[in-house]
């Protein structure tokens, strides 16, 4: 018996010991050790980052109208070149002699006119001398005699008609067969770079079909203009305007980085939904063009880059760190505000302030996104302390839980 009551003595006493053990843990300087910040002014930056490639503003691709073998190639990639530049020669054998058919065609045809001329010429003259006896005499020529000589002046003013469209046809196959000679020698359309050669002395160019593409022979850049195409998903695209500002890092130039402007802004996705794989939820992307300011790089199309398109900016205003802010069930005393989705109707953001140790969950409205901080549009007053982190504290952490301040932190006391 006295045994049993030692035994439930000691137990009472080591459940008293955890309690008080616990309510010191939990009331006094052994609380949850968190970072501390007070809330202040900052500026604040909200970004879009986005990756792409180089591409110059304005780029030809050459590709040949006609099919030979490249009998002298005059340029190398990377060379620059101006406009009407002689680039390279295609074997011109087989069009010179369509040239050649065409004109001895032209010289038929007109040789043909001349001939319908001279039978037009002798049917009036026909017509004219029986006209002129029927004058004298209408004995002299029957009536069947001037309707056949009419007859036949008509018939020659329509055969000479129809050789005068002979040779305008004929003119117009020379001059077809002229421009297609003409294309075997391919000129440089822009002043530029060549910044692709895909061809090499002796090889056979080929022009493009519905179901073919043809030769692409070489492609001039200007590189005086330089765009960044990056493609940015479809949340961030609402945020972006025409001429933001960008900053632009390159990954063939890592020590450097490079500005410039939205310029433009894709209407329609770069990968429509109905082109994706049936079953696969992919991602919808929009184009977007930054023009780079004027730089010394020798920069090249194709090159890697990713820009910070800059959004917003603010100046001067109210900021919390971003791991600060957290989501609670929002009590049913409190009504959801003005513009909150359906699905959002029961959760609302905030923070834990702190005050004498302790922590009280705070209903804030925030606004940009800067690269560490909310704009805190209202719920918090500058010079109050919160807690900024750890994360995985701060999801655990409810109303009255005391904490301490980790090393670094102001105090919360």
């Amino acid at each position: 018996m006295n045994r049993t009551r030692l035994i439930l003595g000691a137990a009472v006493v080591l459940v008293l010991g955890t309690a008080a053990t616990l309510f010191a843990v939990r009331q006094g300087d052994d609380g949850v050790e968190v970072r501390t910040e007070e809330v202040s002014r900052r500026d604040l930056v909200e970004l879009v980052t986005a990756s792409g490639n180089i591409r110059a503003r304005r780029a030809v691709d050459i590709s040949s109208d006609v099919s030979a073998k490249v009998s002298q190639l005059l340029v190398q990639e990377g060379e620059d070149v101006e406009q009407n530049q002689v680039l390279l020669r295609l074997d011109p054998a087989q069009y010179q002699a369509q040239v050649s058919r065409a004109e001895a065609t032209l010289s038929q045809s007109r040789a043909n006119e001349a001939r319908e001329e001279a039978n037009l010429i002798q049917a009036r003259r026909n017509l004219d001398r029986l006209l002129g006896l029927q004058a004298r005499d209408s004995l002299l020529v029957s009536t069947q005699q001037i309707d056949d000589a009419r007859t036949a002046v008509d018939v020659a003013e329509a055969a000479l008609e129809s050789s005068r469209y002979g040779v305008s046809q004929a003119e117009a196959s020379l001059d077809e067969a002229q421009d297609r000679l003409s294309k075997t020698i391919i000129r440089a359309p822009i002043d530029g770079k060549i910044t692709r050669l895909n061809v090499e002395e002796g090889e056979t160019v080929i022009i493009g079909t519905m179901n073919n593409a043809g030769s692409l022979i070489l492609t001039i850049s200007q590189l005086s203009v330089v765009d960044v195409v990056v493609q940015v998903d479809e949340t961030d695209v609402p945020g972006i305007s025409l001429d933001d500002s960008a900053s632009v890092r390159i990954d063939a130039f890592p020590d450097r980085t490079f500005s410039g402007r939205v310029t433009e802004i894709g209407n329609s996705a770069i990968r429509p939904p109905d082109q994706q794989t049936a079953g696969q939820e992919a991602a919808i992307d929009f184009e977007v063009v930054i023009t780079l300011d004027a730089t010394d790089a020798p920069l090249r199309p194709d090159l890697s880059a990713t820009a910070e398109i800059v959004t917003a900016t603010r100046e001067g205003v109210l900021a919390i760190p971003i791991i600060a802010l957290t989501v609670r069930e929002r009590p049913d005393s409190v009504e959801a505000p003005e513009g909150t989705a359906p699905g959002e109707m029961d959760d609302e953001e905030g923070v834990f302030l702190v005050e004498e140790g302790e922590v009280t969950f705070t209903a804030v409205q925030v606004g940009i996104t800067g690269r560490e901080h909310f704009e805190v549009l209202s719920g918090l007053e500058e010079g109050q302390t919160l807690v900024a982190g750890p994360y995985q504290a701060i999801r655990e952490l409810e109303d009255g839980d005391a904490i301490r301040a980790a090393d670094g932190s102001e105090d919360p006391e």
